[in-house]
């Protein structure tokens, strides 16, 4: 067959489709697709991932300070909060620095979300029950239409209406569902359709069953995660869990780890997610072993080391760093760059899953750092070629 087997494993798409591993293939729901920006959500387009700053948004050079970390960390969009005047006169400045669409997140106040509207937010995160009466919604929703802005509905466990709870007795699916459609009737009504839905909770049994229902009865984008997660290793754990089991069935457009850590750090974790189950590929995808007596080098050191330094690197490949010779080869027939350890002082490289030459521990690091970016630009020039003959053929 003309697609070897090391290209079907770092592109795991590709292999989907040809049949090759059907195991590793995961049918998407189909929802209408909404534009946040110049970012599609929903359809065919990819999966994004997002973040929130946490800086003042008053405070505009502090909050484009944190935009452009997240930038570079490969964030699709941001969400910024208004919660007052201040805020939104700030995030005029703010939206005009940003090279990634804004969400600006609203509640209670309608004035906020007209002025983020006019101040050019992408979107709009609002439950339009809790920002007035039905005129003030209305304004609202006419700001959107009249700036070009989506919306999105947030419904969170924490934050139910008082009837729904006096209703279910407790925040549960049903409730969380019946909210997020309460919602969207009153934009559906204003013949507002550019919206997209979340139900998070804290508790991933309760936000993967909320989204499962909601995912039966409405077709517009959804937008996951598991909210008020917790800090940086549990609420990574409780996020991949919660967004892998559901991103695993196909639901899900867009994502948001909430974590209480550095925002970059949440796409770091979104785009580990969406990577490990074959959804988006970004930056170096580094198989590791967990080392034991067996191995050649200090494994673990060397890939902490390894990861700092190839973080520049945006082109999707694989990288495997194996201790010995019992996984190690195996490991590395099907990556972009491999090492296996040996014995006295060196190891193997393997290059496109072919053995290359024997390297010294001593001298690992920095090879194995020029050969990923040799590789990365060899893979980024192909990529370029691909698309300048695609558009010539046009």
């Amino acid at each position: 067959m003309a697609l070897s087997r090391q290209r079907a494993y770092i592109d795991p798409v590709m292999s989907d489709h040809a049949h090759i591993r059907p195991w590793r293939h995961i049918e998407r729901r189909k929802s209408r697709q909404i534009m946040v920006g110049n970012v599609a959500v929903g359809g065919d387009a990819p999966i994004s991932v997002q973040s929130m700053t946490n800086t003042p948004t008053s405070d505009a050079n502090a909050t484009i300070g944190q935009i452009r970390e997240l930038e570079e960390a490969g964030a699709d969009i941001v969400r910024v909060s208004c919660p007052d005047e201040d805020s939104t006169a700030a995030f005029r400045t703010i939206a005009r620095e940003a090279r990634v669409p804004l969400v600006a997140d609203i509640h209670f106040h309608y004035r906020r979300g007209i002025e983020a509207a006019e101040a050019g937010a992408a979107c709009l995160r609002i439950n339009p029950g809790n920002i007035g009466n039905a005129s003030r919604v209305k304004e609202v929703i006419q700001a959107a239409k009249d700036h070009g802005c989506s919306m999105r509905i947030g419904v969170n466990a924490g934050s139910l209406e008082k009837e729904l709870l006096e209703k279910y007795g407790e925040p549960c699916p049903d409730a969380m569902v019946e909210s997020a459609l309460n919602h969207a009737r009153i934009l559906q009504d204003h013949d507002f359709h550019e919206f997209k839905i979340s139900v998070k909770a804290s508790d991933p049994f309760l936000t993967v069953a909320a989204y499962q229902q909601l995912a039966e009865v409405i077709d517009c984008p959804l937008h996951l995660g598991v909210t008020e997660a917790g800090p940086l290793r549990t609420g990574t754990i409780k996020s991949a869990i919660g967004m892998g089991n559901m991103l695993w069935a196909g639901i899900g457009d867009t994502i948001r780890v909430s974590l209480a850590a550095d925002p970059v750090e949440e796409i770091k974790v979104g785009f580990d997610i969406l990577k490990s189950l074959g959804l988006r590929h970004r930056g170096v995808n580094i198989i590791a072993c967990p080392s034991c007596a067996r191995q050649g080098f200090n494994v673990i050191e060397t890939v902490g080391i390894l990861e700092e330094k190839l973080a520049h690197i945006s082109t999707p490949m694989s990288l495997s760093i194996i201790g010995c010779v019992v996984n190690g080869p195996g490991e590395a027939l099907y990556t972009d760059v491999g090492f296996t350890g040996g014995g006295k002082g060196a190891g193997m490289v393997y290059l496109n899953g072919k053995i290359a030459h024997k390297l010294d521990n001593a001298r690992m690091v920095d090879e194995i750092v020029q050969m990923v970016e040799a590789r990365a630009a060899e893979l980024d020039a192909a990529r370029d070629a691909e698309a300048a003959a695609l558009q010539a053929a046009e």
